[in-house]
């Protein structure tokens, strides 16, 4: 036996920082940066006068609120990830003792710490953020043993919550307006259906620990459905509502990036378990190009005056 293994209790070891870096899942930090990014587009400001302010946002909402909550879900989920993914950091022993517990607590506070620089909007949003993905992983509460309530935190948190934050923001504090809210809460209801396609990859394991996911609740077939539905109808309402505000350029391309979704989402339907990661990986980009393009058309909007 390792002569190191005896000297330390095994709570004590520390994780390498690639551990670490493995547990704060930096591939899942893209969609806040990209809606905080959508956010601070729309809001009409100059983009290269506040570009400190921008970049403090985009680490706010990547590499700290949405790191916090991965390291976070991995600890309250190491049970249900020793069936799913038993090479995650926690479950696999690498991250050893409660590390994982006092990561999400110690990156939990940094992001508190670091949304007082964006003013009292910005760490409004930041605190939320953070009840919410605390509340998702974290019994008794546990948003995620309901599909629909936990994938609708998450999707809050990922799109909405940023989306506003960027907008908000870039205008000093003031409200976004009311057509960024209607477009952010859209994009919300549209992640609902594409963190559902995460689900997927975990049926087995969320059966066994009595997770409700879609998937579960639902059936495979039908959870496809239902995310399909809940990712196309959104970007169809953004396009009409872009045709309402007189921006027909920006309505049509993001119609366009929505039907050019659907033969994906055919096949994804027709074989759930086997097409999950394959749409989350040429879906979902189409999906958030729709909201740049809608951020732009804001952008025009506010320029006028108009939103």
């Amino acid at each position: 036996m390792d002569s190191s293994a005896l000297a330390f209790p095994n709570s004590l070891r520390r994780p390498r920082l690639r551990t670490v870096a493995e547990l704060l899942k930096p591939i899942t930090w893209f969609p806040p940066v990209w809606a905080f990014a959508c956010g601070a587009v729309a809001s009409g400001q100059s983009l290269t006068a506040h570009w400190g302010l921008i970049l403090l946002g985009l680490v706010l909402t990547g590499p700290l609120v949405c790191a916090s909550s991965q390291a976070v879900n991995d600890w309250f989920d190491r049970h249900v990830d020793a069936i799913n993914e038993p090479h995650r950091p926690i479950p696999s022993g690498r991250m050893p003792g409660r590390w994982g517990l006092y990561i999400a607590v110690l990156w939990t506070g940094l992001s508190l710490l670091w949304a007082t620089l964006m003013g009292p909007w910005g760490f409004a949003a930041c605190a939320l953020a953070i009840v919410l993905s605390w509340a998702y992983s974290m019994p008794p509460i546990r948003l995620k043993q309901n599909g629909w309530w936990g994938n609708a935190a998450c999707a809050l948190s990922y799109e909405g919550l940023a989306w506003l934050t960027g907008t908000a923001v870039m205008l000093g504090g003031d409200w976004p307006g009311q057509n960024t809210v209607t477009l952010a809460l859209l994009y919300s209801f549209g992640a609902h259906g594409i963190m559902t396609l995460n689900d997927f990859k975990a049926i087995e394991g969320d059966r066994q620990m009595g997770i409700a996911s879609l998937p579960v609740q639902l059936g495979a077939h039908r959870a496809a459905q239902v995310a399909c539905w809940m990712m196309w109808l959104p970007q169809a309402g953004v396009a009409v509502l872009l045709w309402a505000w007189d921006l027909p350029w920006h309505s049509a391309a993001v119609f366009l990036l929505g039907l050019a979704q659907w033969p994906l989402m055919r096949s994804f339907i027709k074989q759930p378990l086997e097409k999950a990661l394959y749409v989350s990986a040429f879906d979902v980009p189409l999906f958030v190009s729709g909201m740049m393009v809608s951020a732009w058309g804001l952008r025009q909007l506010n320029l006028m005056g108009v939103s």
